[in-house]
């Protein structure tokens, strides 16, 4: 009787982890499936929390799929290949994709801390993929005997990609630069994920508050009211406050009648991570740059941009150069003839000075404004039903 009562509770033991992790399964809303419109992911469901557990099982399940693959004893197919890996890790993906816009878009200090956490797991887990030199074996084989295969032209096109794809990450280089390249993409992801971190930060700490009624002249009615409402979360009362979000930042240099608010408020924006304090990226910047032309010269490039740009429709810098320098000399002729007018505006308002880039938003809006602003009601008559009809 004694053993068989230990038996029982031997094996609740062994049950009850299931059942605890099927229930935080079940919590989590990317280990369902979304019964959304068009399958757009739950906002209001997903918690912070939820990220770093899928996360890691995205990695898992992925990593699960390729070994499969690896391992499949059959001779390498197309669809046994290829289409495999291209069907793995839709988990991965999944809360990839709502992670990263939602991080660049909406982020707090735990989404960094996951950011950084994930960045260093992703990277390890593309680079036991793109390096695994026995399922590159296969991929390798299939393209080799590619016009063999009786492919349509959208399997050789992924094919290709993913053949370069493994070439492009390292699958050629000997073990020791293999281990090398491992190194510097790690190296590259986190101070990638530092460098936007800075950014962020500086945007947040900067803001411009106003207590002067009169220094929001120009400014719309939509731009002054949420400047008012962000002052109120802060529990400033007759102020307003202007941050560097895009549609705050354009507005406010497009409308604003105070010059010396909106050169602030641009300076800000462009020193970003050029402050020399904490959220600096100086060094980050020259250090990813040393790091990619290692990359690239590991992988028998001559620059970065050669890597980067050869699988690309311009092929090599110089073509990037040659469209450019097409676009640029026109657009220079029509930027300094606007610059001209512009200073004329300047001057015929008694400005009593050089046009300065945070000028450039604020009298390009009011060029246009004098060329192209007319009375609506004189076009009226023209849009009446029988004049259409005529």
């Amino acid at each position: 009787m004694k053993i068989r009562v230990l038996f029982i509770v031997f094996l609740l033991c062994l049950f009850i982890p299931v059942v605890q992790s099927n229930a935080q399964n079940i919590d989590n809303p990317f280990f369902v499936e979304w019964n959304t419109p068009f399958n757009t992911p739950p906002f209001n469901d997903i918690k912070t929390e939820h990220y770093l557990p899928a996360f890691e099982e995205g990695i898992k399940q992925q990593k699960a799929e390729i070994e499969i693959i690896t391992n499949n004893s059959e001779e390498p197919t197309f669809e046994n290949t290829i289409e495999a890996m291209e069907l793995s890790g839709k988990l991965l993906t999944k809360v990839y994709l709502v992670f990263n816009n939602l991080n660049n878009t909406d982020s707090n200090a735990e989404m960094e801390k996951i950011a950084q956490e994930t960045v260093t797991m992703i990277t390890k887990h593309n680079n036991n993929i793109y390096l695994n030199e026995k399922l590159f074996d296969r991929v390798k084989y299939i393209y080799q005997e590619r016009d063999k295969l009786n492919l349509s032209i959208e399997q050789k096109t992924v094919l290709e990609n993913y053949y370069l794809d493994f070439v492009d990450g390292g699958a050629n280089l000997t073990p020791r630069e293999k281990e090398k390249l491992k190194s510097i993409n790690e190296d590259i992801a986190q101070l990638t994920v530092k460098f936007g971190e800075n950014v962020r930060k500086e945007n947040s700490n900067f803001q411009i508050t106003v207590d002067n009624e009169e220094d929001l002249a120009g400014l719309t009615d939509a731009l002054i009211q949420a400047a008012k409402e962000k002052a109120e979360e802060k529990s400033l009362k007759n102020k307003w406050i202007f941050t560097l979000d895009e549609p705050t930042r354009i507005s406010f240099l497009k409308y604003s009648a105070n010059r010396e608010l909106r050169e602030k408020l641009y300076k800000g924006y462009i020193n970003r991570g050029n402050n020399n304090n904490e959220f600096d990226n100086k060094k980050i910047f020259s250090r990813i740059i040393s790091l990619r032309v290692e990359k690239a010269h590991l992988l028998g490039y001559k620059t970065y941009a050669d890597y980067k740009l050869t699988r690309k429709m311009a092929k090599n810098p110089e073509n990037v150069f040659k469209f450019l320098n097409g676009i640029m000399t026109p657009a220079l002729q029509k930027g300094r003839k606007e610059v001209l007018e512009m200073q004329r505006l300047i001057d015929e308002e008694g400005g009593g000075f050089k046009l300065q880039p945070w000028d450039w938003w604020y009298y390009s809006q009011k060029l246009y404004k004098s060329k192209f602003d007319f009375d609506a009601e004189i076009l009226r008559p023209y849009f009446k039903l029988e004049n259409v009809r005529k």
